[in-house]
């Protein structure tokens, strides 16, 4: 299969980077520096799973259009960051136009309408990641902590497309940890939960967990901020399994730790948030649930006023 990946940044440049290294057809849609830098330099990977100097094939917006119309994409990996989702969905337009699905491994839910609108609801793949990656100084994918899987599958249940099931194959040959999932609805609110506890404890208190746990009332505060989510989750349909809940609080309530959400490392480099397709989305999923949410409520204030002081800048 063909695959498209939207940007060679930390998260779409890792697994792009493993896919392309096993062999896969994958093309990397990039700005017109970046794809000079790949072509001179080749993707560089930096992980505890292993380092990695692959060349990898480009495109620019520019002459995606051509591309895509004369050798068509099976799939494309969406995994912008997700205020950047309206130029992004600009971006891979002619490669779903020409006949590709598209699968987003962004965080949180909210960007999933908007793909529906654009696209049709039926060429939109249900997916998620779990990763801690960013792009080095050089243009090196620093892969941070050996966490390093893509879990994606049908939105509605039923049994998976062949292009589902060959990127599955894909990723088997790869080496690159994944799950297709009958369940996909369930996973993603497993994952959104446990994120937007962590985002918002620790956005909250500018500490990583290991900080907040050590206080006193420390591991009261996340456990109840967990429950809120959870709260929200089962109000939508999405109750979280309990040996799920253990083991996502497990991790928040884990003592020493030096964790933190990549928004807590987004805010203290004072660069934009996804506070909004995080946190906010989760407030505003609780009001409209009648959930009580008062400590999702002060975080999703605090990044408001954080973002607010930002743009004076």
């Amino acid at each position: 299969m063909r695959i498209l990946i939207l940007g060679a940044g930390g998260t779409g440049g890792y697994f792009g980077g493993r896919l392309a290294q096993s062999g896969a057809d994958v093309t990397f849609l990039v700005r017109p520096p970046r794809a000079a830098d790949l072509a001179r330099d080749g993707l560089r990977i930096r992980s505890p799973l292993g380092d990695a100097e692959v060349p990898v094939a480009t495109v620019t917006a520019a002459d995606l259009p051509a591309l895509a119309a004369s050798r068509p994409f099976d799939l494309v990996l969406l995994s912008c960051k997700a205020y950047d989702l309206d130029s992004s969905i600009d971006a891979i337009g002619p490669a779903i136009q020409a006949g590709a699905d598209v699968l987003p491994i962004l965080n949180g839910l909210l960007h999933y309408a908007r793909l529906d609108e654009r696209f049709g609801r039926d060429r939109v793949i249900g997916g998620l990641c779990f990763i801690s990656a960013t792009k080095g100084p050089g243009g090196e994918i620093l892969h941070l902590g050996k966490p390093a899987s893509i879990t994606f599958g049908e939105r509605d249940g039923t049994p998976p497309r062949a292009r589902l099931r060959a990127f599955a194959e894909a990723c088997a040959r790869a080496g690159v940890d994944h799950l297709l999932s009958p369940h996909i609805g369930k996973e993603q609110w497993i994952k959104y939960s446990f994120l937007t506890a962590l985002a918002a404890g620790t956005c909250l208190m500018r500490a990583p967990i290991g900080r907040i746990v050590a206080g006193e009332g420390g591991e009261a505060f996340m456990t109840a901020l967990y429950a809120e989510c959870t709260a929200v989750a089962a109000a939508s349909a999405q109750p979280i399994p309990p040996a799920a809940q253990d083991t996502a609080l497990a991790t928040l309530r884990q003592p020493g730790t030096e964790l933190k959400a990549s928004m807590l490392r987004d805010l203290e480099a004072g660069q934009r948030v996804e506070g909004l397709q995080i946190v906010g989305d989760m407030v505003h999923r609780a009001q409209a649930a009648g959930v009580a949410s008062p400590l999702l409520a002060t975080a999703w204030c605090h990044l408001q006023v954080y973002e607010a002081l930002q743009a004076q800048r």
